[in-house]
């Protein structure tokens, strides 16, 4: 009887070339960018109504919020990661039960959230100590109704993985966009049409949470051919096949402590500049959405190495690797120092327009040189997310992550002590630094091993 040959031992090869590595990236990286903007236009939203408290308390509900659900953004990333290897080994579901897992699974854990959050708010005002009672209260207000998008954001993040997991990214880029101009325009009707505050954000985005999920349900019918469901005892037993369940469990146990790692850095950042003060935490409030903008613009050449390293993965094929890798980083140097520049020029226009207050905009220009150092410091972290998270090399991003995050803590502390909020923001970029060299240098040294029969 012939040996029965696993897709993952047959070679697929494949070329990655310049322009491979755009067609993921750009519309990725166009669609990613529509997230933090929402954010600076929430910002500016309440920010032009001059109160520092409610713009303080809209920063530190975001941030939360942004916490509490970095713990599952694994649905995103591992269905990406799991997608694209299916892809790569010539699958016939094409990741579909990846999908239905992660969002099984997502519904679960967002109802969970749902329950819990009274004590996540509780924690929230302890963790934060908001300054002042107008903070608190726009801060309380922002999460009580943000909250409710749980279930929805969850499922969101899976079906996102899955369209980029499958390569298409203009599918995922045409859901982003439509969500955060969807959050966008609700925002502001809800705060100057209706007066509805901090509040009236809130809303703006669950509404659109779910009207993107009920978009993406339909997408995934339409895409799907009937074929896939004919035997359903055969796909039910694929689906919660046991050792493709205890795979997704281990890559989603990884990359959440990975997740809750980078965002307690986030968090430990506002937590020191909330105890400084309404201006320093509001002006912080500003630079933050201006560094997410990078983040998320690089995450489009993270995007392109997550699929086609996951796919090279998928094929067998070491070369697809190496040149994916290798050429997101490329690019990821270059549009990173543009980005930098960019907001050394412009960065002083954005600050006046997007708040009034003269002292947060004193604070914010004074800071705006070492945090836009971050769009040059935080490249080669960004790309090694993709390439190991599409590889599925989650102990390593898990221990990278976790010893960057203390290597962070000790630069904070020391460097606050000697420079103050200058010292803040320098380990924040050492933390990027330092992030990017442990996981290149990890990779290096495992891909012989990830190719090797």
């Amino acid at each position: 009887m012939a040996k029965k040959i696993r897709p993952f031992e047959v070679t697929r090869p494949f070329e990655v070339t310049h322009g491979d590595i755009f067609k993921i990236a750009l519309p990725a990286s166009i669609a990613f960018i529509t997230e933090p903007l929402v954010g600076i236009v929430d910002i500016a939203v309440i920010g032009r109504l001059g109160d520092a408290g409610l713009l303080g308390g809209l920063e530190l509900g975001a941030v939360t919020f942004s916490l509490v659900f970095s713990m599952v953004v694994f649905l995103r990333l591992g269905t990406a990661g799991l997608t694209a290897q299916a892809v790569g080994a010539g699958e016939k579901t094409n990741g579909l039960p990846h999908l239905l897992r992660a969002a099984i699974i997502g519904i679960m854990l967002g109802v969970l959230l749902l329950a819990l959050g009274p004590a996540i708010q509780k924690s929230g005002v302890w963790l934060f100590a908001p300054p002042g009672q107008g903070v608190k209260i726009a801060y309380l207000q922002y999460l009580q109704i943000r909250m409710w998008s749980a279930p929805f954001v969850l499922l969101n993040f899976a079906f996102l993985g899955w369209f980029y997991g499958r390569g298409q990214a203009k599918t995922g880029m045409a859901l982003q966009i439509a969500l955060n101009s969807i959050n966008i325009v609700l925002s502001i009707w809800l705060v100057y049409g209706l007066g509805l505050g901090v509040a009236g954000v809130a809303l703006g985005t669950v509404v659109a949470e779910i009207s993107i999920a009920l978009i993406a349900i339909f997408l995934v019918f339409k895409q799907t051919p009937i074929i896939v469901f004919s035997d359903h005892r055969q796909y039910l037993q694929k689906l919660f096949n046991k050792q493709d369940m205890w795979r997704l469990f281990a890559l989603s146990r990884d990359l959440m402590i990975r997740s809750v790692a980078l965002m307690s850095a986030f968090a430990f950042f506002s937590a020191q500049m909330s105890r400084s003060g309404e201006i320093v935490l509001a002006s912080s409030a500003v630079l933050l959405n201006f560094m997410m903008v990078t983040a998320y613009f690089l995450d489009g050449q993270a995007q392109a190495a997550e699929f086609y390293c996951g796919k090279a993965v998928g094929a067998n094929y070491r070369p697809a690797f190496e040149k994916a890798w290798h050429l997101a980083t490329f690019w990821g140097l270059i549009i990173g120092f543009a980005l930098f520049i960019f907001w050394i020029l412009t960065g002083p226009f954005l600050i006046d327009f997007i708040t009034t207050n003269e002292q947060v905009r004193i604070v914010a220009r004074e800071y705006l040189w070492v945090s836009a150092l971050i769009a040059f410091t935080g490249v080669i972290a960004f790309i090694m997310d993709g390439v190991m998270t599409g590889a599925t090399m989650n102990n390593l991003i898990r221990n990278g992550m976790l010893l960057s995050f203390v290597i962070y803590i000790l630069a904070a502390y020391i460097l606050q002590n000697l420079l103050g909020l200058l010292g803040l923001w320098l380990a924040m970029n050492v933390f990027f630094v330092v992030r990017g060299v442990i996981f290149w240098v990890a990779v290096k040294q495992r891909t012989a091993k990830l190719f090797s029969k």
